[in-house]
């Protein structure tokens, strides 16, 4: 079983996050969502494995959880 690796991979993540950026550029709120969706999807496929996936959503989620709690 693998592990999520966290630690920057990526060789330009400046031109990756600029990427998918583009890639949403003239996008409507609902196709950008679609599109959101068909990558996670698309990219969970690649992983592969459940347990990695859940500690990527989990991990994610932490992300989100302080914001949504200074909102409130």
């Amino acid at each position: 079983m693998s592990a999520l690796v966290t630690e920057n991979r990526l060789a330009d993540p400046d031109r990756s996050y600029r990427a998918l950026i583009e890639a949403h550029r003239g996008l409507s709120d609902e196709e950008s969502a679609a599109l959101n969706s068909r990558l996670v999807l698309i990219l969970a496929n690649h992983i592969g494995e459940h347990a990695v996936l859940q500690e990527a959503i989990a991990l994610a989620k932490q992300s989100i959880e302080p914001v949504k709690a200074t909102s409130e």
